[in-house]
């Protein structure tokens, strides 16, 4: 695939930060290149192809899951490492990024149904004494949709070099939100959309007020437990995985002035925080789809607020909004997909579903530049052989 038409594809495609879907409707006899993780009932020669000849130039390693009513398929490919070149475990953890806002938003949404938040409350409310008043009518449910009109907090480093040196550097979310918070408005909170970590950051510090215990705590009780995720956490400033992970790598400037590759796989996520830092497996991410969609996370119509998009224009292109309440939806192969995608250096992850469960799909591809700006062309092609390419 040229690059202009990739580039132009991953800008439909993206439902997130850094990664997103597209992909064939159909499930046949199986091709010839990935390991399946375990037998599967239907398999799509498409899906083994894309994640083929691993390692290469884009990604070391790709895990992926497809399932629902439609039929289900489970793949591995590429390498645990580059230094032993062991096959890649499809039990491994990962970073995924920006799912984590999935995790997120479906815990304040538990909340708002034990009566503890508010939706339409405003964030200063919850938080006097951080939100200063050119933010006091931001609501709870436009942190979690981005139509907050906040902007981003400011981080050391303009390069993925000056990044890689401040990798163990702690940052607080109560600095980060006034950091950003210091700042004009982007825009009148409830008129734009702007895709920000910022949103969730302050929506974890609301969960922490509100509960009067951790944010992470509250994820756990109220999705990971419940789920028996026992194979997801959220880190803390812990720069390290804990049990089996594939390690990721990022071409980047080497100390000798060379360019290549260097393992990332250890690296603090506190600067994504409540926004950006899960730690999990395709196993439980494929669960938590899956229940999530069934209405067995979030019940009732506060699910709805994770398939409501509002009706305001992005920020920067004027096209209609694409994000609700923790997710993302764009319309591949005649129907409605919805999901989310993340990014971590060395990593990209997503989960994407139909509305109805037909068709799910969980990735995680171990991306050599996983912030880069087009989409990593291994996740884009598993993208377009799972749903299809964009209406």
């Amino acid at each position: 695939m040229r690059k202009s038409t990739r580039t132009l594809l991953a800008a439909t495609l993206a439902l997130g930060v850094a990664a997103g879907p597209a992909l064939t409707p159909a499930f046949a006899a199986p091709g010839p290149a990935a390991a399946a993780s375990q037998a599967p009932r239907t398999t799509s020669p498409d899906l083994s192809a894309v994640i083929a000849g691993l390692p290469r130039a884009d990604a070391t390693a790709a895990l992926v899951r497809v399932g629902g009513t439609e039929g289900s398929w489970q793949g591995s490919s590429g390498v645990h490492d580059l230094e032993t070149n062991a096959p890649a475990d499809p039990a491994a953890r990962f970073r995924a990024g920006s799912v984590t806002k999935v995790f997120t938003a479906a815990t304040v949404l538990r909340l708002v149904a034990e009566g503890r938040i508010d939706l339409d409350r405003t964030a200063r409310s919850y938080l006097p004494d951080l939100i200063p008043g050119r933010y006091a009518t931001v609501t709870v449910r436009q942190l979690l949709n981005h139509t907050h009109g906040i902007p981003a907090a400011d981080f050391e480093g303009e390069s993925v070099e000056e990044w890689y040196a401040n990798r163990f550097r702690v940052h607080s979310p109560e600095a980060m939100v006034r950091s950003a918070t210091a700042k004009p408005r982007e825009f009148r909170p409830g008129t734009r959309q702007h895709y920000l970590n910022i949103g969730y950051t302050v929506a974890g510090l609301i969960v922490e007020r509100v509960t009067g215990a951790s944010y992470e705590s509250q994820v756990e009780r109220l999705v990971l437990r419940p789920l028996g995720l026992r194979d997801t956490y959220l880190p803390g400033t812990a720069a390290e995985m804990t049990g089996p992970y594939n390690h990721g790598y990022q071409t980047m400037r080497l100390d000798d002035g060379t360019t290549g590759l260097r393992d990332v796989s250890v690296w603090g996520t506190t600067d994504g925080w409540a926004a950006g830092d899960l730690v999990s497996t395709t196993a439980d991410l494929e669960r938590f789809t899956r229940e999530l969609f069934a209405g067995r996370v979030v019940r009732g119509p506060l699910l709805e607020e994770m398939f409501t998009l509002p009706r305001v224009p992005d920020v920067k292109t004027g096209a209609p909004a694409a994000y609700s309440a923790g997710l993302s939806m764009k319309r591949l192969g005649g129907r409605e997909v919805w999901g989310k995608t993340g990014g971590r250096w060395g990593y990209n992850a997503a989960v994407a579903s139909t509305r109805d469960g037909a068709r799910t799909l969980v990735y995680s591809v171990n991306s050599t530049d996983a912030k880069g700006q087009d989409m990593n062309p291994t996740a884009l092609g598993l993208m377009v052989a799972a749903y299809g390419l964009p209406d």
